[in-house]
Order: structure tokens, then C-alpha cells, then sequence
């Protein structure tokens, strides 16, 4: 495994846009497994390289219906349709907030080989292609917040440990506790 440090909130690179992947070599095959084995050590459903301080456009995702991993990521919106719930980053521990995002996205970008991918993600995964790919512009899902929400993601950021303490890496283990190796079988 090469689990990498979560970069957290208030480090520059989680703000900034991600360049775009030209070469793909075995440094982009290393990103996607380092980024595929920190997104399962901190439990979630999907990460993006700048979340472990890599400014690249690349992002892995394992929603339990689909995994993998997206280069260079675009999305459309498709229809009008939007899904309101709950959201967390791992860069942002312990805050979860209701996001409206577009329920159905047309994503596309390349592979590790640099051919083209394209599918059509609903539900769950076009929340996450959405959140990841915002990652990769540099916005963080608080700036989809409503105002109120917002100020109340604020207050957990202020007062949490982390925070206060001024750290700006965590370790993926304590980020949101592990998906269990037999939950990534079932998952594949």
C-alpha cells in the first residue's frame, strides 16, 4: 500500500486548479494506486490528487456500484434534475452538509493510457464525480453551501481539534475510519 497524508483544509493546494495530465507514465499509474489506497485507508468514496498535495487533474472513485479512476475529468450536466443530501470531504473531517448537485452527469476524460472514458454517472456517483472534479478547479463543497450551512461547516472547522492546532495533513487512518478490505471485494 502507499497511503499518503490527507491535506486538509487550509493547505493552498486544495484552492488552487490542478493541472492537466500530458505525460502518462508510472508516476500517473503510482498517483492513481497511492490515491486509490488513501481514498480506502480514510473511508471514503472517492479523492481527488490534490487532497494528497498532488496538483494534477486526476481523481479515483469506489462508490460500491462503480470504481476507478478519472484523468483530465469534464462533466455535462444531463437533464434537469438535481439530488439534494448529505456531503463530506476528507480534507474537511466532521463536517457533512446537505449539497445540491445535478442528479445525472455525462462524464469524460482519459485512462491511464490516455484513451479516452466516458459513462453516464446518477445518484451517488455524479455527486462524486462532481465533488471530485470541483477539487481538481480548486472549490471545496462549502462553497455549494447555503449560506446557513455554510457559517455552520464554519463554526465545526473553528472548534475542531485540527483546526485550532493548525495541522494541515492528517493521516489517512484518523481521517474517517477504514473501508474494510471485505467491503472492497464486494465493491469490485
Amino acid at each position: 500500500m502507499t497511503i499518503q497524508p490527507v491535506r486538509l483544509f487550509g493547505d493552498p493546494i486544495l484552492r488552487a486548479r490542478a493541472a492537466e495530465v500530458e505525460t502518462f507514465d508510472r508516476e500517473v499509474r503510482q498517483l492513481v494506486t497511492d490515491l486509490t489506497d488513501t481514498m480506502y485507508e480514510s473511508g471514503g468514496v472517492g479523492m481527488a490528487a490534490p487532497q494528497i498535495g498532488v496538483g494534477l487533474r486526476v481523481f479515483v472513485y469506489d462508490t460500491g456500484d462503480a470504481q476507478g479512476h478519472l484523468i483530465n475529468p469534464v462533466f455535462e450536466v444531463v437533464g434537469e434534475e438535481t439530488q439534494t443530501g448529505p456531503e463530506g470531504c476528507l480534507s474537511i473531517p466532521g463536517v457533512r452538509e446537505d449539497v445540491t448537485r445535478a442528479m445525472t452527469v455525462q462524464a469524460s476524460g482519459v485512462d491511464l493510457d490516455g484513451k479516452p472514458v466516458e459513462f453516464e454517472a446518477t445518484g451517488l456517483l455524479a455527486r462524486c464525480v462532481q465533488h471530485e472534479t470541483d477539487h481538481l478547479d480548486g472549490v471545496l463543497f462549502l462553497q455549494r453551501l447555503d449560506p446557513a450551512a455554510r457559517k455552520t461547516a464554519m463554526r465545526i472547522i473553528r472548534e475542531s481539534a485540527w483546526f485550532t492546532q493548525g495541522i494541515t495533513t492528517l493521516a489517512a487512518s484518523e481521517i474517517g475510519g477504514r473501508r474494510s478490505i471485505a467491503t472492497r471485494e464486494r465493491s469490485r
